[in-house]
């Protein structure tokens, strides 16, 4: 194994399929963990990375996954998550708001744990959670979703300021309106349908289109990289503007352009 090595979760479809890809072309040996076992070998097989079997709500599985990648994890990218439970919150079904805390909020726990239990000896590397913009907006994710991904910020945070006594960087990411499986599942009730998410995610865009996880790929890199050295304990927002800049900056337009 390279002696640099770096974990996506969620790694075999969608962002993080997106982002495996480019760790592997900066030279990461890349282990893929996901419970998607046909697409996740497939991927693993094309960038000469691994595959390794993970329900992140299960610390046995994380913990093997940390120890595969051991004294050679560098970046550890926790992207696994689900929408999880939809609806009116007088009607929210409890085991579905269970799973998607255990998901997004208790895996995302146990992958700083165990990155963190790694990473430590060797006094390096570089932690990257995806958040959301429903953490930070309200009305604009599933309801236990945005407290789950609320969470997981606050949670960047607070490990953050512990990590960085031990050389490792914390950050979370916030990706806007992204094509993906799990978008089009919930918008499109097909995970194959990325046409149909696009046509259902028009309307949102502020730069004119629908993201793609290549435009998140990116931002992980340079959290990833030595570019982001002095970066820890915040969020980089890839949204094109819409969690912090949706507005239409109508006074600087029409009969206001000429100030």
């Amino acid at each position: 194994m390279s002696d640099r090595a770096a974990i996506v979760t969620g790694g075999a479809s969608g962002i993080g399929a997106a982002c495996a890809e480019r760790l592997a072309s900066d030279g990461f040996h890349v282990l893929i963990a996901d419970l998607q076992e046909d697409a996740g070998r497939a991927l693993a097989d094309r960038l000469g990375g691994e595959f390794v079997r993970t329900d992140v709500t299960d610390e046995a599985d994380v913990a093997a996954v940390v120890d595969r990648a051991g004294e050679s994890l560098e970046v550890f990218f926790a992207n696994a998550g689900v929408f999880g439970a939809l609806g009116p919150i007088e009607r929210t079904d409890m085991a579905a708001a269970d799973h998607t805390i255990a998901v997004n909020l208790r895996g995302t726990v146990l992958c700083l744990k165990h990155a963190v239990r790694v990473m430590r000896p060797r006094g390096r590397g570089s932690i990257i959670v995806t958040a959301s913009p429903g953490g930070i907006v309200g009305g604009v994710g599933p309801h236990i979703y945005s407290a789950t991904k609320a969470g997981v910020a606050g949670l960047v945070r607070a490990v953050a300021a512990e990590a960085r006594d031990y050389g490792i960087r914390v950050n979370s990411l916030v990706p806007g309106a992204i094509v993906s499986p799990m978008t089009a599942a919930v918008l499109a009730d097909d995970p194959t349908d990325l046409d149909g998410a696009t046509a259902a995610m028009a309307p949102i865009p502020l730069v004119g289109r629908p993201g793609q996880p290549s435009d998140v790929a990116g931002a992980v890199s340079f959290l990833a990289s030595p570019d982001s050295a002095f970066v820890t304990g915040t969020e980089l927002v890839a949204d094109a503007g819409y969690t912090h800049a949706s507005g239409s900056a109508a006074f600087a337009k029409g009969r206001f352009a000429e100030s």
